[in-house]
């Protein structure tokens, strides 16, 4: 073989996984216009568009500032690829009170008005793509779901079920502060001080809404849903 043939060889090689790893993904992807939801066909009306602005997108910034990507995703795969949409929960409910099985997979539309699609990188921790409707379905009876997270960020190995938890602690999202008055509302009870209260930064807060928003399991248009509840 000669270095010219060689050369040629590799440059296709690489050309070619890079057209369809980066360019085509991009071009297909960077205009992603509203669809609009069937009644005959998906049971819905109306656009199926999912928007995440104000404090929601402040979240996705604090995600991502604090690596939160490096152990979690947020991409349930096809099923010709993996079994994550009968993973529990991570793909949907699959008895949601009202709708019944609500599994879907992961379509680009998820992460519109993103600035990045952390879809993740490892997955360490579990998935989180229905996060909050996990939280809010488990936590719904006699605890706040938001509460919960809150403890879970302060310190994961607090909480009894999570005592070998590897996801580490992020106290410095939180602010320990004297109480004068009333305590606050937002209160964590994880003070062994009376005087003292600790409470959630804006950064807390605001991270703990986008993972509240996290909840990729509503009607999509037939087009998108490549992989339908069997009946």
């Amino acid at each position: 073989m000669s270095l010219r043939t060689f050369i040629l060889g590799l440059s296709a090689s690489f050309g070619f996984a890079w057209l369809a790893i980066i360019v085509v993904p991009y071009v297909k992807m960077r205009n992603l216009a509203p669809i609009t939801l069937s009644e005959e066909a998906d049971g819905a009306t109306g656009i199926f568009y999912p928007k995440r602005t104000g404090r929601i997108a402040n979240g996705a910034e604090v995600y991502a500032e604090n690596g939160c990507y490096l152990c979690h995703t947020q991409l349930v795969r096809p099923t010709y690829a993996g079994n994550d949409l009968y993973r529990p929960d991570w793909g949907g409910l699959k008895a949601d009170p009202d709708r019944g099985d609500t599994r879907r997979e992961t379509n680009a539309y998820d992460f519109s008005d993103e600035k990045f699609a952390q879809i993740g990188v490892s997955r360490m921790g579990p998935d989180l793509s229905n996060l909050g409707r996990r939280v809010e379905a488990i936590y719904a009876v006699g605890q706040d779901p938001e509460k919960w997270l809150y403890r879970h960020l302060y310190n994961p190995r607090l909480l009894p079920d999570r005592w070998e938890s590897t996801c580490p602690p992020s106290a410095f999202l939180f602010i320990e502060r004297k109480i004068t008055g009333n305590p606050s509302s937002d209160a964590l009870p994880l003070s062994n001080d009376p005087t003292l209260e600790i409470v959630p930064s804006p950064d807390a807060k605001a991270l703990v809404s986008y993972l509240m928003s996290m909840k990729k399991d509503q009607i999509v248009p037939a087009i998108l849903n490549f992989g339908p509840p069997k009946k």
